[in-house]
Parts: structure tokens; C-alpha cells; sequence
């Protein structure tokens, strides 16, 4: 038995030495790939005719769990023209999923119009509430170019609930908490948009 034991907490510690050793072989390699991928969505939802600048180069951090819906700083990246800040791209949080968090991004100019919506990551039920991905469906395009008038502004709910929003075939749950999450960010910025457009990057990442 103690042969036994001493057998197993041996392959135990070389099992758990190689997952290290791999994890920290890879770790690099996961995060260029992280920061490509971001890099691709910016650009995406903040068109390259409308800045001049690094869309990464610019981040800051906003904490903010009424507006972001979560209780922990997320980045957001400035866009501007000849210096000048002309777009937003706000992380947000969506806390009142189907299955939980849905994280996604907001492209938003200096006008309050809405450049364009990704979504980051998300646990909804494939073939429902995952056609807030951009793989499953063209669905966040329908965001594009709307302004948020008011906190009362009817169009922003889904249809059910009286909006001009689509909802999903069999599933309203994640929509609505998609366009209440969009609504939210987008009211946030309204308020704050001096103080956030003229913070200076604090995100502390080198993305050199």
C-alpha cells in the first residue's frame, strides 16, 4: 500500500509538473493570439476611415458594475483622428443571460451612434441564443448606426417587450439582456463621455 501510494504521488507530481511546464510554454503564444483577435474586433467596430491611431495603443480601464454590469474593471479603447478622439470601444458585460455573463464590445462614436457590436464570449444555448455571435448569425449588425435618445427610449427592447428590436425564435431571454447590456454602456458614455475620452491610458499592458 505504501509502495502503492508513493507510486501515485510520483505520477501525481510529473503529471502535474508537465501541465505546468506546457501552460507556461504556451502562455505567450495564447496571448498574441488574444491580442490579434481583439485587435480584429476593434477594427471591426471602428472602421480604420474614421482614426489614425492605434486602437490598442489607447486603453483605459472603467469600473463601473451598475453601467458594465460587473464588479471589475474592463478595458476600453479610444480612437482618434489627428489627435483628436473621435470613438469609444467599450467592454461590457451582459450579467442576465440564459446561461450567465455574456461579454461583448461597443463601438461608439463621439455622436453617441453605435459603430458596431461584438460578442466576446458567452455560454448561451447553441442554435438559440448563440446567434449573438457573429459566426452564428448577422444579428448585432442591427445595432449598427442607432442612437440611444433617453433612458426611455422605446426602441430600445425587443420586439416582444414593445421595441424594434429582433428577438430569437424561442429564445428572448438573451437578446433582451444583450440590448439592455448595449442600452446601459451606451447611457454611461452619455454621462461621462468628456471625463473618458481625455483619461490617459491606465490599462497597463504593453502591447508593443
Amino acid at each position: 500500500m505504501l509502495k502503492n501510494g508513493l507510486l501515485l504521488a510520483v505520477f501525481a507530481f510529473f503529471c502535474t509538473g508537465l501541465v505546468a511546464l506546457i501552460n507556461q510554454q504556451t502562455f505567450d503564444k495564447i496571448k498574441e493570439q488574444q491580442q490579434l483577435e481583439l485587435k480584429r474586433v476593434l477594427h471591426q467596430i471602428i472602421p480604420d476611415h474614421v482614426h489614425d491611431n492605434e486602437l490598442l495603443a489607447h486603453c483605459i480601464l472603467i469600473h463601473d458594475e451598475a453601467a458594465l454590469g460587473i464588479d471589475t474593471p474592463l478595458p476600453s479603447y479610444i480612437a482618434s483622428m489627428k489627435d483628436e478622439p473621435v470613438a469609444i470601444a467599450i467592454e461590457t458585460v451582459a450579467p442576465d443571460g440564459y446561461n450567465g455573463n455574456i461579454h461583448l464590445i461597443i463601438g461608439i462614436s463621439v455622436a453617441g451612434e453605435v459603430l458596431g457590436v461584438r460578442t466576446l464570449s458567452h455560454a448561451e444555448t447553441p442554435g438559440l441564443g448563440d446567434k449573438i455571435d457573429l459566426r452564428k448569425s448577422d444579428w448585432v449588425h442591427s445595432f449598427n448606426g442607432m442612437f440611444l435618445l433617453s433612458e426611455n427610449d422605446i426602441r430600445w427592447n425587443v420586439k416582444k417587450d414593445g421595441g424594434q428590436i429582433d428577438q430569437f425564435t424561442g429564445a428572448t431571454i438573451t437578446p433582451r439582456a444583450y440590448v439592455n447590456a448595449i442600452k446601459r454602456t451606451l447611457l454611461y458614455f452619455k454621462a461621462n463621455q468628456n471625463r473618458l475620452l481625455t483619461r490617459p491610458g491606465n490599462c497597463g499592458v504593453n502591447y508593443e
